[in-house]
């Protein structure tokens, strides 16, 4: 009897295993796979296994779909943080430290709403591939901008040829931005691991605001519009972006093995 809860950050939606005590599950990417998918499966973006830390308050991992680990989520961490205070592991005010693959991450929940502060995003440089201008950024993990004035664009077809294009040899997410106005972004998001696109990624969200901010076509705070929600970005004057929204517990349930 394995037990699970399924939540959501802006319709990006995780299973998580709760392993603070003992290990649970052994096969981490394997039950990623199965327990995924959402015809023969409970249904979801990744699996979140919250785990004891020997640096920080908690520990997050997170396997896709496809069996890989992601180094870092956005929206994934919020999730992890509401379960921990839901369950008493961290406070529900002030800050806690998440130990992820991308580092020890400070959280800092404010009601309804979770600031994530995620480091320093990393410049990649432009890539042509495939007749598109890419903008190449790591905010944990690495992730492709293409600015675009067409909310239909068809990424499903587009993204998978940048998401393996040579230049990204880990592979990459891909992230298409339209600029609303100087305080505004709609983004759609491809992502790796998962092989589609999502209703919302967190660190898509900061890496397509640092992008935009970088260029000039936005200010320092930017509101970010996912298919799922809202999101907030600020990008500080030492580098340093932070991510502020939801997470919705949506359910507990038992597997039964």
């Amino acid at each position: 009897m394995i037990k699970f809860t399924k939540l959501h950050g802006n319709g990006n939606d995780f299973i998580l295993i709760d392993e603070y005590d003992c290990e649970v599950i052994e096969d981490k990417p394997g039950f990623a796979a199965t327990y995924c998918d959402r015809r023969f499966g409970i249904g979801a973006d990744g699996v979140l296994f919250l785990m004891k830390s020997d640096h920080a308050d908690i520990r997050m991992r997170l396997f896709q779909p496809d069996r890989s680990e992601a180094e870092m989520c956005g929206n994934g961490i919020r999730c992890l943080v509401k379960y921990a205070i839901d369950e008493g592991y961290i406070a529900g005010r002030g800050s806690s430290a998440i130990e992820t693959l991308a580092g020890v991450l400070t959280v800092d929940p404010d009601g309804e709403w979770i600031k994530v502060d995620m480091g320093t995003p990393e410049w990649d440089g432009i890539h042509e591939i495939d007749g598109y201008e890419v903008h190449s950024v790591n905010t944990g993990v690495p992730h492709a901008i293409i600015f675009t004035d067409d909310p239909e664009i068809a990424i499903d077809e587009i993204a998978p040829g940048i998401r393996y294009a040579p230049v990204f040899p880990e592979g990459t997410n891909v992230n298409f931005v339209k600029v609303e106005s100087g305080s505004e972004i709609t983004i759609r998001t491809y992502e790796r691991g998962v092989e589609g696109e999502t209703l919302s990624c967190g660190t898509g969200a900061v890496a397509s605001a640092y992008v935009a901010h970088r260029l000039g076509k936005t200010g320092e705070r930017v509101v970010v519009r996912t298919t799922g929600g809202v999101l907030r970005v600020l990008l500080g004057a030492n580098g340093v972006a932070f991510m502020e929204g939801g997470a919705v517990r949506v359910y507990d349930g038992v597997i039964k093995i």
